[in-house]
């Protein structure tokens, strides 16, 4: 599948990037994710169904505050995430709005 970008209301969820526009490489190194290759792994494992994730960010500034992720299997799905510090609302407000679009748009079950 390719990325889906999500409105939250007051966040705004797409897929992570690293190029010339937006570079959340940054940001994941504050949330302690120092891979080099986690953008480009992300971006692999939508095409591949494999694993869904979302940079949630503040939507005036595209600055990435969280990422929840979404692994299905079968025809039910596991919801993660994590967040930069001070911004447990964001990972909150993001993840309930992945679980609306799983169920709602992909007919998942999920679990938390």
């Amino acid at each position: 599948m390719e990325p889906v970008e999500i409105n939250a209301g007051g966040w705004y969820l797409r897929a992570l990037r690293a190029d010339e526009r937006v570079d959340d490489r940054p940001a994941l190194t504050d949330g302690g994710i120092d891979d080099a290759e986690y953008v480009t792994r992300r971006a692999a494992q939508w095409l591949s169904d494999e694993h869904y994730s979302w940079a949630i960010c503040q939507p005036n500034t595209g600055e990435l505050l969280a990422e929840v992720g979404l692994t299905p299997s079968a025809e039910s799905a596991r919801l993660s995430g994590w967040a930069r510090t001070g911004h447990h609302d964001a990972l909150e407000a993001g993840s309930d709005a992945v679980q609306r679009f799983a169920e709602g748009a992909l007919g998942l079950t999920v679990h938390r």
